[in-house]
């Protein structure tokens, strides 16, 4: 039995694996129809989810396998108190497989030392988010052919964007790759990835305040919105919330080939005006997450 906590709990060839079948399925998803036939995911989300819940129950679907579970804390027993260790050796009992999102860093790690199922880590906190990550790969690699050779801006929320610290942790792996850290100063990446991947790794990477100095630069661009969650003081969210809004005015000196992804939801961070720019990958983003989650819920179960 194995568990997805960490992006870095896949090699390379495990992840460039799951984008060949993911490709697979798309190009014929009807030969997958029936692949998790009797098998049911439980989904815990102790948080809000729209996109990552709903494709990892639409992924399940697909795959002819059924879902059981909750999409807030408040509608399970942890309202009453109810440990994640207890949750989760209950919730195993009646499931073949687990996602869950947690507010808390590290509450996948200790569901995975009490599950009797494999446990998919969809979030948990500031800390990480590998499925988004995987699906951030998949698009990149569709996209552009490759995931190797190529720079990639990071704006926004650097500081608690899990999606963010994912993504570089698992493209540090790729040959040739380029960060362009844009974000304000109370947000940038933290230390741990700047000296424990970055610089260990001898990655070469830029941190700038300055979208607009640095589009010229960019293969891909991962806009982020800033997170109200993450904030304790209401006045500090108010003051850094519109720090970067892409328009199209922005993007006049980019590439013609840029693409441009957000893990979604964004707020204002991209305008609506951008949407219909062939740029624009965000919601092709969201239609790959279905199709990653069917290859690594395959994977994880032991289906061929």
């Amino acid at each position: 039995m194995r568990h997805l906590i960490d992006i870095l709990d896949l090699s390379t060839a495990e992840i460039d694996e799951l984008i060949a079948k993911a490709n697979e399925i798309i190009a014929n998803p009807a030969a997958f129809a029936h692949k998790c036939d009797g098998k049911i995911l439980a989904t815990l989300f102790f948080e809000p989810s729209t996109r990552t819940r709903l494709s990892f129950e639409s992924a399940m679907l697909r795959l002819g396998g059924e879902v059981l579970g909750f999409s807030e804390a408040s509608s399970s027993s942890a309202a009453k108190g109810e440990s994640v260790s207890d949750t989760i050796r209950t919730v195993s009992c009646y499931s073949d497989i687990i996602a869950m999102r947690h507010p808390k860093e590290g509450a996948p790690m200790v569901a995975a030392m009490k599950s009797g199922v494999p446990i998919i880590n969809a979030g948990d906190g500031g800390h990480n988010h590998p499925t988004q990550t995987l699906t951030d790969l998949l698009t990149i690699q569709r996209e552009k052919g490759r995931l190797s050779n190529m720079t990639v801006g990071l704006c926004g929320d650097l500081k608690f964007g899990r999606t963010v610290h994912s993504l570089i942790c698992a493209m540090s792996r790729y040959e040739n790759v380029r960060f362009v850290c844009i974000s304000p100063q109370e947000l940038v990446i933290p230390e741990y990835l700047r000296q424990d991947v970055l610089r260990k790794q001898g990655i070469d990477f830029v941190e700038t305040q300055d979208l607009e100095s640095v589009m010229p630069e960019l293969d891909v661009l991962y806009m982020t919105r800033v997170q109200r969650e993450r904030f304790f003081n209401e006045a500090d969210y108010i003051r850094l919330k519109d720090s970067y809004i892409l328009n199209l005015a922005k993007l006049a000196n980019a590439k013609e080939d840029l693409s441009i992804l957000h893990p979604l939801p964004r707020v204002n961070e991209i305008s609506t005006e951008v949407d219909d720019d062939p740029r624009a990958c965000y919601f092709k983003q969201v239609a790959c997450g279905r199709f990653i989650r069917m290859a690594l819920i395959m994977k994880m179960l032991g289906v061929e």
